[in-house]
């Protein structure tokens, strides 16, 4: 018996000897099954553009749809390939795994630390499995998978997927995907999917060739032209999508990539109600966004949170004083920007961004953690030519001051892999493209950047890596250097049993208290705990001193570096600097950003 309701789409296992198949295919005269030993079953054709066959074929059988008796395709619902996105689609069983930890039923929100990875870099299912204890000691609570649909090639960072049921197999077959989820589930993990709505992958999308209607042409999108919700095959082709991850492979959570490319917020909706329905009452399943438009009402139908990108861009152009293209946005005032973001969620609420436009809705009224704040992830590590991290880029005490900024305040927080252990490897961006599309990608990763200075120049661009090259992806992976690592991973570990101990028990109904700024660069911001008491984190981000109107101390949690609070004691914070309290003085709510 399945573990969900049946798909529409795909092939679904009836018993040990049978399997429904279905394909919707509106611009198909006729469908066949195409099976091994070149048995073609002919599909009837019913209403909607459905073409749709019972077949004797068990799990592991391969097989391909025959279009109008030439075009041979994968199934676009594939739960496996033999191969890569050209090749054979799998049977699979959804129930054929016999999971180790059936009971667990997943972890409150409030209590994620997220650890985004990308598990090709990490070696493959395998690989990550044998990660996961090291991570639970370490602090995380959560693994945020960047996507796995499969995609052309063996490297690619998940985005270019064309059939979004199928675990990527050079990662290993689905079997692993499942023992991994398993694994975390019994050290306590819950495991989060990066999923990818908005668009289809430039190699292997046969859709257009059957089903025009997957599309619309009156609509486009970065990679072109628009997937059309508004028709039921369509919708359900992804909802159906989401449910297979929560329900047959017990995902914790999904992360919806990039929404503000999904022009039919009742989708969204929609997707998060079926979800909701779906999962039983005792599991808790999170359900994240990342959405440029900043539309804090999503936030109260249905998803948990939304990655704060305002947050981050704040936070970059304070700790390197870049204001290139979308930094741009967070030149004038960064700190007021912070500010913002701390005591209301998102610095754009409603504001006029670089180009005039209006981006955003109030987000004061959300709890601290509807966001998901970083210092950096796979984009903004990637999105850089050359893919340097923070810790190449920054003084190294005003990175330790702002990562104690992101594992103790009220937000979720979110690190990429090897941020614990101080990488100093690049996370470039990488593919594995073939012919005329490889240089297209060549080119065009090398075009986004002619707008920076440093690469107006096209031969200065040629030396920005090539994303198909194997040394690309070999150099993106994290290699640990033994005393830098020990000591940045003392520090998370640190501040991570800090946030376990003292601040997790007490987040359920935080609320912000205001923030002021004190400084360019500085600031103290305060949160209401569940438990009445206050946090109070003053924060210096500059290379100066700065004064503070003194208050009675708190109970310390952190300070940094060594005697900050007896300088905060005296009315001043030191340079690069961060102190972290704890006291039962509630303060009156502060107008963002005032200078006090």
């Amino acid at each position: 018996m399945s573990l969900s309701p049946p798909a529409r789409h795909g092939a679904v296992v009836l018993d040990a000897a049978r399997t429904r198949f279905a394909l919707w295919a509106p611009d198909a005269r006729s469908v066949s099954l195409e099976l091994d030993q070149g048995r073609s079953l002919p599909m009837q054709a019913e209403a909607d553009g459905w073409f749709v066959l019972q077949a004797p074929c068990p799990a592991g059988s391969r097989y391909r749809f025959r279009i109008d008796q030439q075009l041979l395709v994968p199934d676009p619902a594939s739960r496996a390939q033999d191969g890569d996105i050209h090749g054979p689609s799998r049977v699979v069983a959804a129930d054929a795994y016999q999971w180790q930890h059936p009971a667990w039923a997943g972890r409150p929100w409030h209590e994620a630390v997220i650890y985004e990875l990308h598990v090709g870099v990490m070696g493959g299912y395998q690989a990550v499995q044998q990660a996961l204890p090291g991570l639970v000691e370490l602090g995380v609570t959560a693994i945020e998978l960047m996507p796995l649909a499969e995609f052309p090639g063996a490297r690619n960072w998940g985005y270019d997927g064309v059939l979004p049921y199928a675990p990527e197999a050079s990662y290993g077959p689905p079997e692993a995907l499942k023992a991994l989820i398993d694994c975390a589930h019994g050290l306590g993990l819950a495991v989060i999917l990066d999923v990818v709505y908005n668009h289809f992958g430039p190699d292997g999308n046969y859709l257009p060739h059957y089903a025009k209607g997957f599309f619309r042409q009156d609509r486009h999108t970065p990679w072109g032209a628009a997937i059309d919700f508004r028709r039921r095959p369509v919708r359900d082709f992804f909802i159906d999508n989401a449910l297979m991850w929560l329900l047959e492979y017990r995902f914790d959570g999904l992360r919806l990539d990039a929404v503000h490319a999904i022009d039919d917020p009742d989708f969204l909706l929609e997707l998060a109600q079926r979800v909701r329905q779906a999962v039983p009452p005792e599991r808790h399943v999170w359900l994240n966004l990342e959405n440029e438009r900043n539309q804090a009402s999503l936030l109260q139908q249905g998803f948990d949170a939304q990655w704060n990108d305002d947050g981050h861009n704040a936070l970059h152009v304070l700790l390197t004083g870049e204001t290139e293209a979308y930094y741009a946005d967070f030149a004038d005032d960064p700190t007021t920007q912070l500010a913002r973001c701390l005591s209301q969620g998102f610095a754009f609420q409603g504001h006029a961004d670089r180009h005039g436009k209006a981006r955003g809705e109030p987000s004061g009224h959300l709890p601290p953690s509807a966001f998901v704040l970083f210092l950096q992830n796979h984009d903004q590590i990637g999105n850089r030519a050359f893919g340097e991290r923070l810790n190449q880029l920054v003084p190294p005490q005003a990175l330790h001051a702002a990562t104690a900024l992101l594992l103790l305040s009220p937000m979720i927080p979110l690190l990429f892999m090897g941020d614990e252990v101080g990488a100093e490897e690049p996370f470039l961006f990488f593919t594995s493209h073939q012919g005329p599309l490889a240089e297209a990608v060549r080119e065009g990763r090398r075009n986004e950047f002619a707008a920076f200075g440093a690469f107006a120049d096209a031969q200065q661009r040629q030396r920005i890596p090539d994303p198909n090259a194997l040394s690309t992806f070999q150099a993106s992976r994290p290699q640990p250097r033994s005393d830098q690592a020990a000591a940045t991973r003392a520090l998370y570990r640190s501040l991570l049993q800090i946030r376990h101990r003292q601040l997790l028990p007490r987040l359920p109904a935080a609320r912000a208290l205001g923030t002021r700024v004190l400084a360019e660069g500085a600031l103290s911001a305060c949160w209401r705990l569940g438990d009445g008491s206050r946090l109070r984190i003053d924060l210096n981000l500059s290379p100066h001193r700065v004064e503070l109107a003194p208050e009675p101390p708190g109970q310390l949690w952190f300070e940094h570096p060594p005697h900050s609070l007896d300088h905060w004691r005296q009315g001043w914070l030191p340079a690069f600097s961060v102190v972290v309290q704890l006291d039962d003085m509630l303060a009156p709510t502060a107008p963002d950003g005032e200078r006090r």
